[in-house]
Order: structure tokens, then sequence, then C-alpha cells
């Protein structure tokens, strides 16, 4: 069987293991107040520019989001995002658990438009009854996007314009960071999200990590008291040393985007795969989600050889699938599964 339905199958790099195996036995103090944990928190310090920024681990990527849009919202603030979101879509109701809502602008390809966002908070506030109203609080983006895409610096730099006029924080989901910073002519770089993003978090389950995602805000007043938050939405790891030290080694000599590098190159060769033999692609993504038009035949032919998902409700005739590589994906498994199309 070849897999190809997410980038969090596997365990984590072997290097990951190595150094989590080396330490194993040590005893350290807990709850991230380790020197490993300080050790990694200077290397991603050091890696976006930001000499002064807070940096934190929790455990997972709904538990970051839910836990940073609390901290950055106010009981009557909601969340703008594409309807497309992850946090819209993908996390099972767990912003509005917290009690904020989801605010939903139109998607581009899974993007959305600062002109959106402007116009949203402009119209919001033309209305004479917008004190009865969820105000927009924050903006929410995610790079790469649920479809894969990225926002070209351009992009980012007009919609962190507008929400720094309209005085309210720019968030960014980076659960694949790193597959985005890894792709072919992307012109955003880490730096560039530190100094667009006020609060973002870079992902280390779906990129080498066992799990944790590494939140930094550049200016730390933007997350105060934000320990005691993270521990009451269960995001708090007792054995902090357990993240630091995965992160450590992530950000040491480039491991992080190495091998972010890997699964877009695995990616690239599907898609062109997929291009040759006259499969159409249903959105453009230049990362390592891929997401292709299969005739239902053909995908009830290699799903007892290969795993992906459904991209939506099963279509009569032909579904849009997604197929997703990461930084254990063998080329071999590429090849083999390229044989079968």
């Amino acid at each position: 069987m070849l897999y190809f339905y997410t980038d969090y199958m596997e365990g984590a790099h072997p290097e990951v293991m190595r150094r989590l195996m080396e330490t194993n036995l040590e005893h350290t103090t807990g709850y991230g107040s380790d020197q490993y944990t300080q050790r990694a928190k200077q290397l991603i310090r050091e890696a976006c520019g930001q000499p002064e920024a807070a940096v934190h681990f929790l455990v997972g990527g709904t538990q970051t989001n839910a836990t940073v849009i609390d901290a950055l919202l106010r009981h009557h603030e909601g969340v703008l995002a594409a309807e497309s979101a992850h946090i819209n879509v993908h996390e099972s109701g767990a912003i509005e658990a917290t009690g904020h809502k989801v605010l939903t602008l139109p998607q581009y390809e899974g993007k959305i438009k600062a002109e959106d966002i402007e116009k949203y908070i402009s119209d919001f506030y033309r209305d004479e009854t917008y004190e009865h109203m969820v105000a927009p609080g924050m903006v929410y983006i995610s790079h790469p996007t649920e479809y894969g895409t990225l926002y070209s610096l351009e992009e980012l730099e007009s919609i962190s314009r507008v929400c720094r006029k309209a005085d309210i924080p720019l968030y960014m989901d980076g659960a694949r960071l790193g597959y985005g910073l890894a792709a072919k002519g992307t012109d955003v770089t880490l730096k560039d999200v530190a100094r667009l993003c006020d609060v973002f978090y870079i992902g280390g389950t779906k990129v080498g990590a066992l799990f944790g995602e590494a939140v930094v805000a550049a200016n730390p007043k933007r997350l105060p008291h934000f320990f005691p938050l993270i521990k009451q939405h269960g995001a708090l790891l007792a054995k902090g040393r357990l993240q630091g030290i995965q992160f450590e080694t992530l950000f040491t000599d480039g491991l992080y985007l190495n091998i972010a590098k890997h699964a877009v190159r695995m990616a690239m060769k599907l898609k062109q795969a997929f291009k040759d033999k006259g499969y159409k692609i249903y959105i453009d993504s230049p990362t390592n989600q891929q997401f292709v038009c299969l005739p239902n035949t053909e995908i009830d032919r290699l799903s007892p050889h290969a795993g992906f998902e459904l991209w939506g409700p099963r279509g009569e005739k032909e579904t849009v699938v997604r197929f997703v590589t990461s930084w254990a994906t063998r080329e071999e498994d590429v090849d083999a599964f390229i044989e079968l199309l």
C-alpha cells in the first residue's frame, strides 16, 4: 500500500528521534523551563530575525488556533477568515467553543484579499446597529492554505497593512509553513512572516516533529498572560523539554527547511506525472498538497493500492482528490504510484 493521505502519518525525522533518545534519561524541569526549550526559542528568534519575540510551544494545531484566537480576541469579537479556512471547516467548531464566531470572507483558491477585509470592517462600522453584532477583532490566514496555495509577499503586505490600519492583529496558521517556505518561486520568507504577522505559528506536527507547534509573537505584549491560557486550553505539556528538543533539532543546520524541500520535490513529481498522463489538476498548488480531478472509475481502481483523500463529496462521474507528500515520502513510492496511473 502506498500512502498519500496526509503529512502526519509518520512519526518524526530520524534526527529528532535520535536527539530524543540521547536525552531520554536526563532530568530537566518541566513546562518548558528547561535548557533545550530555551535554546529552541533562541534559534527560532534568530531564524525569524526577531530577537525580542515571544515563543511558546503548544501540543497541536487545533489547540494552538483555539488558544491564540481566544487570547487575541475580546469577548464580543470574532475572527475574519476565508470560507474554506481550517478553523471554519475542519476544526469541529473549536473556535466557536471558546465563545468566538468565525466571520467568513470569500476565498480565492483558499486565500482572502486585503480589499475584502477592508470592506468588511468598513461596512461593519457604517452599520448603526454594529454594537449588536460580532465585531471583526482579528484576521486569520493560513500559509499554505487548505488548497496548498501561497500568499505572495505583495498580498501578505497588503493584508498586514489593512490590519494595522484597523488596529486588529493578523494571525497566520503555519501548520504546513515549512512546505510553503520551501516551495519553488515563493517570495515570502520566515522573516517576512515574522515582520508582517502579529502572531503566527511554525508547524512541527506536519513537518518532521512527533508533535508540537511553535507560536511566535514579534511583540510579546500581543499575548499577555498566555502561559495560563495555554494550560486552560489543555495545550501545555508538562514534559515541555520533549517539544524543546524537537524544535531545537529542526532549527539546527537548516533541517526544517531542508526536509520540507524534499516533500515539495516529491509533490511536484506527482503533479507532473498527473499532467503528463492527461489528468486534470484541480488547483495549481506549489506545495506538498496536490488536488486532482479523477474519474470515479480511476478512484476505485487505485484505492486498493494507494491511500488518498476525497476532497468533498463524491461526484457522479468524477471527484476531486487530494494527494499529500511529507518530509518522509520515499521517491520509490512516488515512482510506484506513477506506474499505477
